[in-house]
């Protein structure tokens, strides 16, 4: 890793030396782009969650460059020398935390200064997964709008305003998932994917099942998958889930063993090209999942 962070920024030098050599080494007349005043704060975020939080409280203030890309594997992304360079130029860096993104480390490591904001800390015991209940992702939403007002101090009552907002539309989240699972015929959320919903199923009395750990690295096993086949015939499960960005064929294997359907969940962490030109926010995910749950846990209207 620190030989491709090496290489990047040899590239970037030659880059700009070959452009300084080409033109007599003489500066141009002609103020640069970098010199010019700039009307957005430059915030580099890891991937999708910090993306959507910082857009909501961010707004019209902020230019957001995003370095894992639609569909990519957050877990297990390789940061590319442009990705280093995106992070070095902003004002800000804001992440999940080393948990969740283990790369971080290194482009932390060997961009010393960088402004950066861990948004999502978590004990070693915990689930990192912290956004998975709305009021974890309002955490988040609190200590993104506190670095923002410390990177940009003029846009202190925007980011409060729009903070509060944000506060608002997770208390009616939070509300509808506290009451959706009232009445429903299980409360077993069999997840053929890794173990990301571990928060939001303690949090609403539901109990949750993983085929894999906290990561898609995570080994997941035929012995596994058979404990799952087994699990779902004897409590009489009704539907399966899995992650929209995920290959369907395991929950497609567990699906037809046992005669049930399968029906998507989302992370926000990982996200497809369409959902992402969309917009699509943290409060149309979740709604996306309280749909789905209920659905697939045959709750009553």
């Amino acid at each position: 890793m620190k030989k491709g962070l090496l290489a990047g920024f040899i590239i970037l030098a030659l880059g700009i030396f070959g452009v300084w050599w080409l033109e007599g080494g003489k500066t141009a007349s002609a103020p640069s782009a970098s010199a010019a005043p700039k009307d957005k704060l430059e915030v580099a975020v890891s991937g999708y969650v910090p993306y959507t939080l910082a857009k909501q409280i961010g707004g019209d203030r902020v230019r957001l460059h995003m370095l894992v890309p639609p569909g990519a594997e957050p877990h297990s992304f390789e940061p590319t020398p442009g990705s280093i360079i995106s992070v070095s130029e902003a004002d800000l860096f804001i992440y999940i935390s080393p948990r969740v993104e283990p790369w971080t480390r290194d482009i932390l490591q060997g961009l010393s200064g960088v402004n950066a904001l861990e948004a999502g800390p978590s004990f070693p015991e915990q689930d990192p997964h912290i956004w998975m209940t709305p009021y974890g992702a309002l955490e988040m939403a609190k200590r993104i709008a506190n670095a923002l007002t410390r990177a940009d101090p003029g846009g202190k009552r925007y980011y409060k305003e729009n903070l509060k907002q944000f506060e608002e539309e997770i208390k009616e989240l939070h509300a509808a998932f506290r009451d959706g699972f009232s009445d429903c015929q299980s409360r077993d959320v069999v997840h053929v994917g890794h173990l990301a919903f571990g928060n939001l199923a303690q949090t609403y009395g539901l109990r949750l099942q993983s085929l894999t750990g906290t990561s898609h690295q995570s080994e997941h096993s035929v012995h596994k998958l058979a404990q799952l086949v087994r699990y779902i015939r004897k409590h009489g499960v009704p539907a399966v889930f899995t992650e929209e960005t995920l290959s369907p064929d395991l929950a497609a294997t567990v699906a037809r063993e046992t005669k049930v359907r399968v029906l998507p969940l989302y992370t926000v962490e990982e996200v497809s090209k369409k959902d992402f030109d969309a917009g699509i926010t943290y409060g149309e995910y979740m709604r996306r999942n309280l749909h789905n749950l209920r659905e697939g846990l045959k709750c009553r209207p």
